[in-house]
Parts: structure tokens; sequence; C-alpha cells
């Protein structure tokens, strides 16, 4: 069941990079997380390749056959690679791998909702290179990384560097927020991006 809807992600993401109508790569990122929300994509110009890991989970309700049986949760690791050859359509590869493969997947997807979080609960002053760095990463363990924060408008858009332990992956992250008032928080989003 896992398989067959990572495989159907999958073929949802060719088909929306096809009808997309852009080459750009960040477009192009935010494209297959929209559609598959893999946290760690990667993007090789030479290949015409992004490849996007990411744990799948399901539940299974057994058969109750011992006391406290009951529904089991089932995580699989997926590596999908989509590609696309001048003149043909997106296509996508999927392979399963073990689930080391995508531990560093997992822990930039649960960093970046601790970032989501606190970028929204800032204060509208804080939002500067050093506040949000200092806010993501107080302990100095290098988990984030702030590459610039831009204010158009009303809306903030800060660009980090998201790592996972021992630095073994890195993604960039596009967080953007509304800034309500000159003092006020507001609820951020976040994309994942080619390059920071």
């Amino acid at each position: 069941m896992i398989r067959k809807q990572a495989r159907a992600t999958a073929d949802d993401t060719a088909r929306a990079l096809g009808t997309s109508g852009t080459t750009d790569a960040d477009a192009l990122t935010g494209v297959i997380w929209q559609h598959s929300e893999a946290p760690a994509i990667t993007y090789d110009a030479s290949r015409r390749e992004f490849t996007a890991t990411a744990a799948r989970s399901a539940r299974y309700d057994h058969a109750v056959v011992l006391p406290g049986g009951g529904p089991v949760q089932v995580t699989r690791c997926f590596v999908v690679t989509y590609t696309h050859r001048p003149g043909r359509a997106w296509t996508s590869r999927v392979s399963e791998r073990d689930d080391d493969v995508c531990r560093p997947s997992t822990q930039i997807g649960s960093r970046v909702r601790l970032a989501l979080t606190r970028i929204s609960s800032m204060y509208a002053e804080d939002l500067t290179r050093a506040g949000v760095q200092d806010a993501l990463d107080p302990t100095g363990r290098r988990s984030f990384d702030v590459k610039d924060v831009v204010r158009e408008g009303d809306t903030m858009t800060v660009s980090v560097l998201v790592s996972s332990s021992a630095a073994a992956v890195d993604q960039c992250y596009r967080f953007t927020r509304p800034v309500p008032g000159d003092d006020g928080q507001g609820s951020a989003t976040a994309v994942p991006t080619s390059s920071c």
C-alpha cells in the first residue's frame, strides 16, 4: 500500500512538473515539495534531475490476535528521481531504500517545523539575520545557517540552510511571513529551494 501511494505521488508530481510551464529550478523544487512534501530535494543541473528523499508512513489495522493488538504504523524510505529530457515528458523513478537513507531528510523536516514555529512567534523588529539565527540556533549547534532576511512591503522572507546531524545533508528553505504590525507576530510558511 505504501509503495503504491509513493508511486502514485511520484506520477502526480511528474505530471505537475510537466504542466508547470517553468524551467526555474527553485519553482520546480517548489512543485515537487507541494506534491510530495519531501523535506530534502536536490537538483543536478548537468543531468536535469531532481531527487526527493522522504519517509512515508501508513497505518494498517491488523486483526486483533493478541491482547493489546490493533493498528500498526509502517514507515518506508523512498528516493524519487524526476528527470526531464529535451522534447520529452517528465519521468519519475521510485526506489525504496534503507531507513538510514531517509534519516537526514526526516531530521531536516522536523527542524523546518521547529523553524516555522520560532519564526512565526518572533516579533517583527527581531526579524533580522542575527535575530533569526539566534532564535533558530541559540546553542550554536549549526543546524541552521541564516543566509538572508529581506522585507518587501508587509512580507518578510528568510533564507536558511537547514542541516541534518553531522551536516550529512543540507537543504535550503525559504520562510515567508507576513508582518502584521511593527511588533506583531504572523504565521510563516516554508518552501525548499535549490539554493540559498
